[in-house]
């Protein structure tokens, strides 16, 4: 008789909705996808054209492969890092992202108050559903605003006196976004502007419990910072979704940057950012920070990955002002190859985010604490007890490593 073979084991990740159980990002991506409605998930995830960007972001961080060092007597990690003058424990921001009140009901204040606990900042997006006031008043927090340049002048210098009077220090402008990219499955879900097919919203009844949070008592979650920009009656997202579109000025120029850092007397961040040529006369322009950023791959296709430009941003920018990061990060791995290349911290979009929508506040501090976790371990493993001790020699390119195809 022929023996009997055992059946392969087949890997099967978490499959359940417990975002505890989570023992990574992609698990707390799994879980936020059964909870939400199609649409609301596919305005999360979706990217530009064919995507190429959105999956490119992922890709790059395997062309760098480490080298680490052993026999170096590491201790305790030290993760803490001084962003923008002030120290906090971990190299991560909550980086702006809109509509969050569309995942769970406040989910501004959910990311906000993680952040606080984690003693990282955050950045409360300028299309948030909580006002700009509500999260300057939230204690322990370091709240960073971002604000986009619309057409309308005498609104941009009303929403920063907003801030100012708030208690901002630091303001970022995004500068990637004054012409609206094409998220064509995200298009696909809607028969007009924020009407959603039926099909959605068929689908969008079988999600009871993201319905009783976010839509019961009062419906679609309204913008809180957009004040006179929008005309009375069109502050909820339906409403303002169009006029946001048209409003965005793609004349931004760096003569608008200038007439900003005149304006403002705190800290000047520019986000999105690709060309390192860009990224120096930021630096010389006088801003404090530069974050080098694709929008997630959620405006040009087929661009360039932020960590493809960081080696040689960093050298232009030098020590003149800080330089940050975001696009596609999920793991710690992926956090520690952008310091090594001469990050001073990561923005988290997408990452924070799969937390916020499997578990509320708490489901973000489990992604911080699991990204943490990762970090932590990564950074031992390469040999060292600090952020400041990782460096570019630690990583290989796998175009410039010998032998590089036996590790395929």
């Amino acid at each position: 008789m022929t023996p009997k073979t055992e059946a392969p084991l087949k890997r099967r990740p978490y499959a359940g909705t417990d975002y505890r159980r989570a023992l990574n990002i992609a698990d707390l991506e799994r879980i936020a996808q059964r909870r939400l409605p199609h649409l609301v998930y596919e305005y999360l995830q979706g990217g530009a054209d064919d995507e190429r960007t959105l999956r490119h972001n992922r890709d790059t961080f395997d062309d760098y492969l480490f080298e680490p060092r052993t026999l170096t007597r590491v201790g305790p990690r030290d993760l803490s890092t001084t962003l923008q003058g002030t120290l906090h424990a971990l190299p991560l921001v909550i980086g702006p992202t809109g509509y969050n009140g569309m995942l769970t009901r406040n989910g501004d204040v959910k990311l906000a108050t993680a952040a606080s606990r984690k003693d990282i900042p955050f950045v409360l997006s300028n299309v948030a559903t909580t006002s700009l006031e509500d999260i300057a008043a939230l204690e322990g927090l370091d709240a960073w605003m971002q604000i986009y340049f619309y057409r309308d002048r005498d609104y941009v210098r009303k929403l920063v006196e907003r801030c100012r009077h708030a208690g901002y220090g630091t303001l970022v402008v995004t500068t990637d976004s004054a012409i609206y990219g094409n998220r064509e499955w995200d298009l696909r879900n809607f028969r007009k502007p924020m009407q959603p097919t039926l099909r959605n919203l068929i689908h969008l009844l079988s999600r009871l419990r993201w319905t009783a949070d976010v839509l019961v008592p009062d419906g679609m979650p309204t913008f809180k910072n957009l004040g006179d920009l929008l005309p009375p009656g069109k502050q909820s997202v339906q409403g303002a979704s169009a006029i946001i579109g048209q409003q965005l000025d793609p004349t931004l120029n760096w003569d608008d940057i200038a007439w900003l850092r005149d304006l403002w007397p705190g800290r000047l961040i520019i986000k999105g950012i690709l060309a390192p040529a860009e990224a120096e006369h930021a630096a010389e322009l006088g801003v404090d920070g530069v974050v080098l950023s694709n929008h997630g791959g959620r405006q040009l296709d087929h661009a360039l990955s932020p960590l493809d430009v960081l080696p040689e941003a960093r050298r232009r920018t030098g020590k003149r002002c800080q330089l940050f990061i975001d696009s596609g990060f999920r793991r710690g791995t992926d956090i520690v190859k952008a310091l090594a290349l001469g990050a001073d911290a990561v923005w988290l979009g997408r990452a924070t985010l799969y937390g916020l929508a499997a578990g509320g506040q708490p489901g973000v501090l489990h992604a911080l604490t699991i990204l943490e976790r990762e970090l932590d371990r990564a950074i031992g493993l390469l040999g060292v007890s600090r952020i400041a001790d990782l460096k570019a020699n630690m990583l290989a390119h796998r175009a410039h490593t010998p032998r590089a195809h036996s590790l395929d």
